[in-house]
């Protein structure tokens, strides 16, 4: 299948900022973009654009006092299938992981392992180790919360989601990244579009998605703790820690965001 997507956002500026933005499409993804999903801005200024240190594709500008806006624009191909579940992915001792995912089992900002450790061993510790106790966490994380965007709070951590028991996706992700952490399994947060394909209408208006990903049999597997259950279209843009480490966009200054629009939708076939 092919998906067109992209984003627009809005800024008002009360004086000349810089900013980090991170937008584009994730590397692992670029070789099935049927054109580069530049990053635009009006008034046009100067884009550097660099890799961060988790390899997300990241750019820096400085944007004009005022009205500013920002986003891309590009049509992906995806496979069309659901993300896959490995019923059999085990998980391993600590002793015996690779280093470079170690940094997955300590806690983050938003993620703190020390306040949710002893509870993540209560709840899911007489689960059976692997995949099925990854899943325990995402259907307690999915059941435990009360999506809505009203309870969106930038500050919010994983042992706030847990005992104020409401927030959005970056919530759900947190909060289950945290349980995974405390149970020794290396989790890691995403960010990325993720279209409607597959799900009941009326379709709410599209936004950026936050979604985990869980060390398990030698590789990293796609959990959705918000919606719970495989998606279709799931295209990624950064990984990290937590959503400390890949924020959309970061302003050095004082600004608000205005406006924005997000779209991931399939592409009728010709």
């Amino acid at each position: 299948m092919r998906i067109y997507l992209g984003c627009e956002l809005h800024f008002e500026f009360p004086q000349v900022t810089p900013m980090i933005v991170t937008l584009n499409v994730h590397f692992s993804r670029v070789s099935e973009l049927e054109r580069p999903d530049y990053l635009i801005t009006n008034p046009s200024v100067p884009v550097e654009a660099y890799r961060d240190s988790f390899g997300n594709w990241c750019a820096r500008l400085v944007a004009p006092g005022g009205h500013f806006s920002l986003g891309t624009d590009a049509v992906i191909r995806d496979s069309g299938l659901p993300d896959p579940i490995v019923l059999d992915a085990l998980q391993h001792q600590v002793q015996d992981l690779p280093a470079e995912v170690i940094l997955f089992l300590l806690g983050s900002r938003y993620c703190e392992t020390d306040r949710l450790a002893d509870e993540a061993w209560r709840l899911f510790g007489n689960t059976q180790p692997g995949w099925p106790r990854v899943q325990a966490v995402c259907d307690f994380v999915h059941n435990h919360i009360t999506f809505g965007y009203e309870h969106s709070r930038a500050t919010r951590t994983a042992f706030e989601a847990f005992g104020e028991r409401n927030g959005v996706c970056r919530d759900y992700a947190h909060l289950a990244i945290t349980f995974c952490r405390g149970l020794n399994i290396p989790a890691r947060y995403c960010t990325g579009y993720l279209t409607d394909v597959g799900m009941p209408l009326p379709y709410p208006p599209n936004d950026f998605a936050a979604w985990i990903e869980v060390y398990l049999g030698g590789r990293w597997h796609t959990f959705d703790p918000r919606n719970n259950k495989p998606m279709i279209g799931r295209i990624l843009i950064a990984q990290g820690r937590d959503a400390a480490d890949v924020p959309l966009t970061h302003t050095f200054g004082p600004g608000t965001l205005s406006g924005f629009r997000v779209w991931a939708d399939e592409v009728p076939p010709a």
